[in-house]
This record gives C-alpha cells, sequence and structure tokens, in this order.
C-alpha cells in the first residue's frame, strides 16, 4: 500500500498505539480518521489534522454508522486499522465471568462491528485494506491473561480466516500482533515487560509493515522469536512453565 494518500480510519486511536500510528500514518501523508469512545481525547490526537468521529465499538450500529460518516468525511475508506481494545488480569481465585463479557465485547465484538462497517463497501469496490490488532498474548495460554488472551487468540484466528476468503476478492488482511508496549493499558501491570517499547516505535513497525503488505506485524524483534518459539513448546512443557510463573507469583503475594 502507499500511504501518502490514503484514506484511512483507525479504531482505538484516543491513546496508546491507536493514538501514535494516528500521527504516524498523517505524518506519512494519508488522511485519517480517529475513532474512539472520548471526544476530547480523540481532538487533542487529531491537532485539527484529523477527521474525529467519537464511537463506542460495543454498540454494533454506532460502530456501523461510524464507518460510513468516515467515508463520507474522507471520500472513502482505503485502510481501516481496527485497533481499539482492553486488558485486565485475571484472578482465578476471584472468578469474574463478567471480565470475560468485557473483554468479549470490546476486543471481540467491536472488532467485528467495524468489519461489518468497512467489509461490504471494500467487497463493492473489489479492493481495500484491513489491519487487526492482536497480541502475542493470543499465540499461547498464560496465567492472568485469561480473558484478554482468549479474545487475541480469536482475534489470530479470524484476521486468519478473513486473509483466505478476502484475499481473492482484492482485500489485503494484515495481523499485528504487538508485544509489550508502553502504553496507558501496560501501565497498569505489575509484572516484568521484557523488550517493552514505546508507542512511537510500535506505530513505526506497524506503518513500516502496512506499506509492505505484511500479512503479519510482530514487535519487537526479540519478543516476535520468543512467541514465535513458544508456539513449538510442547503443551506438558508449557504447562510446567507457566505453572511455575504461577508458584513464584504466589510466593510473591501477587
Amino acid at each position: 500500500m502507499r500511504i501518502a494518500g490514503a484514506r484511512v480510519w483507525v479504531t482505538g486511536a484516543s491513546s496508546g498505539i491507536g493514538a501514535a500510528l494516528a500521527r504516524e500514518l498523517a505524518d506519512r501523508g494519508a488522511a485519517v480518521a480517529i475513532s474512539a469512545r472520548s471526544t476530547e481525547k480523540l481532538r487533542a490526537v487529531a491537532g485539527g489534522r484529523m477527521h474525529v468521529e467519537p464511537v463506542d465499538v460495543t454498540d454494533r450500529a454506532a460502530t456501523v454508522a461510524a464507518a460510513a460518516n468516515v467515508r463520507a468525511a474522507l471520500g472513502g475508506l482505503d485502510l481501516a486499522v481496527l485497533n481499539a481494545g482492553t486488558w485486565s488480569r485475571f484472578h482465578v481465585d476471584h472468578w469474574d465471568s463478567q471480565a470475560f463479557a468485557d473483554h468479549l465485547q470490546t476486543n471481540l465484538m467491536g472488532t467485528v462491528h467495524a468489519l461489518e462497517g468497512v467489509v461490504p463497501t471494500m467487497l463493492e469496490q473489489g479492493r481495500g485494506q484491513i489491519v487487526g490488532t492482536a497480541s502475542v498474548a493470543g499465540y499461547r495460554g498464560l496465567p492472568g491473561a485469561e480473558a484478554y488472551g482468549s479474545t487475541k487468540a480469536a482475534l489470530l484466528h479470524l484476521f486468519e480466516a478473513l486473509r483466505g476468503s478476502l484475499g481473492p476478492r482484492g482485500i489485503v488482511v494484515q495481523t499485528v500482533s504487538p508485544g509489550f508496549v508502553r502504553t496507558p493499558m501496560t501501565d497498569r501491570n505489575t509484572f516484568p515487560m521484557p523488550f517493552l517499547i514505546s508507542p512511537e516505535a510500535a506505530a513505526r513497525a506497524i506503518a513500516d509493515g502496512i506499506a509492505k503488505d505484511k500479512a503479519e506485524i510482530v514487535f519487537p524483534l526479540p519478543m516476535m522469536l520468543v512467541m514465535k518459539v513458544a508456539r513449538l513448546v510442547p503443551v506438558r512443557a508449557w504447562t510446567a512453565a507457566t505453572a511455575a510463573m504461577t508458584r513464584r507469583g504466589l510466593r510473591r503475594g501477587s
């Protein structure tokens, strides 16, 4: 994709990776529309150079309508970056089914609602590009990520399936799987975060991957290598490793 001149919609753009990516794409010459729940935060990110389209992606009808408004504002849509998401640590000793529902509604169904807003028009056009934000946390099960990781694993499956179904119809589908990025979400973490990078570095990696039409955009490189290898670890060995993590946490009282 040629980013300069492209018409782009970024969801989850009020902070973190989404905000940094919106700025990066605008700096590279794209016409950008941004969405999230907070109008005030979106305006601060936009700085007067992006279209602001507030929406709560858990609301299906509102999200589909927002996609239509973005197309009207930009004169069409070439690229949709579906980045809206939430994270909270899960505690098995205080089981909370609502935590799963909240993650599902934002991370998975929020993405599905946005897809409903962009896929039909892209199919009619016979072209377009969709970038979905998953996570390396979706590669394998991790203690504390039962709710979050489940939705990210579902997104990995969803975008892989869409690559096969939409690719022959002229639509490029890419999956972004970040490692640890310094954002308001990760600022709440109390566990070690190896290879932590800035949102700006993440945005550059994503924009470069978009420009190259990479099927998977995984970063930073050390985290990508660790998690790719993790996929190959036998189940028994992975369970032993994650159980050891849990025992260390219990000894620390976390």
